[in-house]
């Protein structure tokens, strides 16, 4: 038998491999958006409608699924980051790369308690990707005289922070909260005479502009 011929069985195996590595990604991923970090591997298959030995099998145990599914998050934040570092509108770079690095922090739970917890190496390695271009985005709207000018990069993680503690404790009560938080404060960093950004409404059903 040539080496072609016994190499063919293995492909639908390998293609099926990455399907159900995805799948799980994607499952833990969002259970983790909803639920937290407190979730069971059994909680992550039965929602990839798989078995816990196929979650084991891609990965020997919890921390090593937070790891990647964390990594993959961290990588689109850093990926976002550095695009926004290209747009033409200093200010509008820096206020929508920061809306969007608070929409990521509201809309999981475990986005939030993945931050404060240690050992997720691989996601940590994409911070500093985020933190460099967030400096370049302080540095280009304070160069063109839109950002208030004692503010620091820390203060736009302090937001990101900010924000995500809002939202969990709103998350049921009014999910928007925190867009009215964030047009607050972006209008106290905002150095410009450019008009304000109306605030969201404050009840549960409000707009979320």
């Amino acid at each position: 038998m040539s080496e072609v011929s016994k190499t063919l069985p293995e492909r639908p195996r390998r293609a099926d491999a990455v399907r159900n590595r995805a799948r799980l990604l994607l499952a833990a991923d969002e259970v983790f958006a909803e639920r937290g970090l407190g979730v069971t591997l059994d909680d992550v298959a039965h929602y990839a409608g798989v078995g816990v030995g196929t979650v084991y099998r891609h990965f020997p145990g919890k921390d090593e699924l937070i790891d990647a599914v964390f990594e993959q998050n961290f990588s689109a934040m850093a990926d976002a980051a550095e695009e926004a570092t290209a747009g033409d509108d200093p200010w509008h770079a820096f206020a929508q790369y920061l809306e969007f690095a608070c929409e990521k922090m509201a809309g999981s739970r475990g986005m939030t308690e993945v931050l404060y917890r240690s050992g997720c190496q691989r996601a940590q390695a994409q911070s500093h990707r985020i933190e460099a271009a967030v400096a370049k985005l302080v540095q280009r709207a304070h160069d063109s005289g839109v950002l208030r000018p004692d503010a620091q990069p820390d203060d736009f993680f302090a937001i990101v922070f900010s924000v995500g503690a809002l939202a969990d404790v709103t998350r049921q009560s009014n999910p928007n909260a925190w867009r009215r938080h964030l047009a607050l404060l972006l209008g106290g960093l905002n150095n410009d005479r450019r008009p304000r950004r109306p605030l969201p409404a404050t009840s549960p059903t409000g707009s979320a502009n």
